[in-house]
């Protein structure tokens, strides 16, 4: 795996990393609110065009699709925008479970990265910490050899 990322970056091609590769490396930088901002921005956008197919009366607009998906993923619900049609509540009954489990999910996955690289940084320290007695004692090994000579 390593020769093949390595092979990867002398052809001048970036190795693919999963989509848990890639959460793993946003949550540990700090750049997991981008990440989740657009995912629920294309989710807002993908479920605003189908209820404006779907329910042609209660959403007559794309903006107005997007802004009654934008407020039902995030569980706020204003009732400005409301489903009357059938098929315009089954979109509306999945929009608000995606919403709900999506957004809980996301922030259980961010939550978990971040403790784990929290933890990943103090086996780092315990290593450092071990590598730098090590040093000192062959410091000290050379320093003995260097008088006896």
């Amino acid at each position: 795996m390593k020769a093949q990322r390595m092979a990867d970056g002398a052809r001048g091609r970036r190795p693919s990393l999963s989509i848990h590769a890639r959460a793993r490396r946003a949550a540990s930088s700090g750049h997991v609110i981008p990440y989740l901002a657009g995912a629920i921005g294309v989710t807002a956008v993908f479920v605003g065009f189908v209820s404006t197919l779907v329910d042609r009366k209660d959403f007559p607009t794309f903006g107005d699709g997007i802004w009654w998906a934008i407020v039902t993923l995030g569980t706020v619900g204003y009732g400005d925008i409301v489903p009357h049609t059938a098929w315009g509540r089954v979109l509306g009954s999945v929009v608000i479970v995606f919403g709900v489990t999506f957004i809980s999910l996301l922030f259980a996955t961010v939550t978990s990265y971040l403790v784990a690289s929290d933890q990943d940084d103090d086996a780092t320290h315990v290593l450092l910490r071990e590598i730098s007695a090590r040093l000192t004692a062959i410091e000290a090994e050379l320093g003995e050899l260097k008088r006896s000579d």
